[in-house]
């Protein structure tokens, strides 16, 4: 299919048990009895000074923004992720912060699993930790790392969730494998933050499904080679075949996922067909199936509304992730009134 430009994207044993971050699976918005509520989070690229960034948060947080996000590229204009989400988290009461989605190639996950930790702490329990295979061939050629084929990359990707996984757990971790190797190490401190596991891939779904709190869905498929567009797939087939990949690996976990969706591009209007125009010239694709799918958000305020209570329905999606708080905030505060 076309392009469209895209910025940004082991038994477990008893042990210690680790503190717990505060439930963010219920959202704040009120939703429908005995289904999951919405809950939105707002991708923050960068700031020119602390006062900048800070009030991107805190503005986040008064327009009803669940969660505030960083995403992980080493391009001009974005700031290094974790050290920002500390003064998110600083500068916001109720807000959770997080990465969609760090590069996991970037860092070793004993080691993030401490930098989480600490976070996770710091900021009373909000960290959402997303973490990625890494995509972006040019950002490795600049720092001078291999990039892998994605098979390889995929494989060191389930190797460091699971370890992550285990630690979160509170485990002592042993761990001889092809990519990390880990002798009787232990968190400290031992939280829990959120984990959300993103990507299109199905072996990354399923890594998902199993080990992470949170599946995050891109609808992004083989990444072209300035690595920063994709192929896409948005579709409603392709999402429905996306969605039984996680059902199925899942299994019994199933009602304890929550399902996230990076919507590539929101707009409020009274004419839908008008505003998707030149995104259907852009990407090839029929305007009627970009109006059908979960990453494009567009119409009315109503309109949307509606769509996210389809898509809650068919696919299980309520936790979305835009990059236009503007566009959203409405949105939000008409599920929040109703």
């Amino acid at each position: 299919m076309a392009l469209v430009a895209q910025r940004g994207i082991l038994t477990r044993p008893a042990a210690r048990r680790p503190t717990s971050s505060s439930d963010a699976g219920g959202g704040t918005l009120v939703g429908v009895a005995g289904e999951r509520r919405f809950r939105f989070g707002l991708q923050v690229l960068g700031a020119a000074s602390r006062e900048a960034w800070a009030g991107a948060g805190r503005r986040a947080e008064e327009q009803g923004f669940d969660t505030v996000l960083v995403a992980d590229h080493l391009l001009d204009g974005l700031l290094a992720p974790l050290t920002a989400l500390t003064v998110l988290a600083e500068a916001t009461t109720r807000a959770h912060v997080g990465t969609l989605v760090l590069n996991n190639d970037f860092r070793h996950p004993a080691l993030l699993a401490r930098e989480a930790a600490t976070l996770d702490l710091l900021s009373d329990g909000r960290l959402e930790l997303g973490l990625g295979a890494g995509h972006a061939a040019p950002e490795y050629a600049e720092v001078g790392l291999p990039f892998d084929p994605p098979a390889v990359r995929v494989a060191r990707l389930e190797e460091s969730v699971r370890i992550l996984r285990r630690l979160f757990d509170g485990a002592t971790v042993t761990v001889d494998g092809r990519h990390y190797r880990l002798t009787d190490h232990h968190l400290f401190p031992v939280r829990r933050p959120r984990l959300l596991v993103g990507g299109n891939g199905d072996r990354v779904l399923r890594l998902a499904a199993t080990e992470a709190d949170i599946v995050g869905f891109t609808g992004l498929g083989r990444t072209r080679p300035d690595g920063q567009r994709h192929d896409v797939e948005w579709d409603e087939a392709s999402v429905d075949a996306k969605v039984a990949v996680v059902r199925a690996a899942a299994g019994p976990r199933l009602p304890e996922l929550e399902l996230n969706v990076l919507v590539q591009h929101i707009a409020v209007t009274d004419d839908r067909e008008q505003a998707v125009a030149p995104i259907a010239a852009f990407t090839g694709v029929d305007p009627a199936v970009l109006l059908a799918s979960p990453y494009l958000l567009v119409g009315s305020v109503s309109q949307i509304v509606e769509q996210l209570h389809h898509a809650r329905e068919r696919w299980g999606f309520t936790y979305y992730v835009t990059r236009d708080a503007d566009a959203t905030a409405p949105v939000i505060d008409r599920l929040r009134t109703g």
